[in-house]
């Protein structure tokens, strides 16, 4: 690859990693053209874009990004692959449901929501962590709860007022 292919590839990754707020730096080596397909195909349908990219063009795109990916830099070793997705826990349930029926990918590190988790062990963590849709849904369930009891209370108590009218009157 000579010096202005490098560089291209460079200002594209560096593009990409900027405009995507969630990265997750995986190993996919040793899967075999059957399996990657598989992977490949899960990332399209769950809308995560898988790139396999060399360790030292990774680091040089994610200097070059303007965000501090330094964290991560350890993690630049062996084969890599990275998953951009908009969603920030889209590519750990992604991984978790790939790995019933694979060893792999496994997580080397992750940058999510302006913060870097390193290693396989904090995928359930990844996993865990809600979207901003979801936050947003809990936080609007939480204040229409009060609401919603208050005004069901008050339909209530008008028929049970108004069994209680029409029974008198009757009698």
């Amino acid at each position: 690859m000579r010096k202005e292919e490098k560089n291209q590839l460079i200002d594209t990754l560096a593009e990409q990693l900027e405009s995507s707020a969630n990265i997750y730096i995986t190993d996919i080596s040793d899967l075999n053209v059957e399996v990657t397909g598989k992977l490949r195909r899960l990332c399209f349908k769950k809308d995560v874009k898988l790139i396999v990219v060399k360790n030292t063009l990774l680091r040089k795109a994610m200097e070059k990004s303007g965000k501090d990916f330094s964290g991560l830099y350890d993690v630049l070793k062996g084969a890599t692959s990275i998953m951009l997705s908009e969603v920030n826990n889209g590519p750990a349930k992604l991984i978790k449901e790939f790995r019933k029926t694979s060893s792999k990918p496994l997580l080397k590190g992750a940058f999510v929501e302006e913060m870097s988790f390193l290693g396989d062990e904090n995928l359930d963590t990844l996993v865990n962590i809600k979207s901003k849709n979801e936050l947003i849904a809990d936080i609007i369930l939480a204040l229409q709860s009060p609401a919603i009891n208050v005004v069901s209370a008050l339909q209530s108590g008008g028929h049970k007022l108004s069994g209680v009218l029409k029974t008198l009157s009757e009698r």
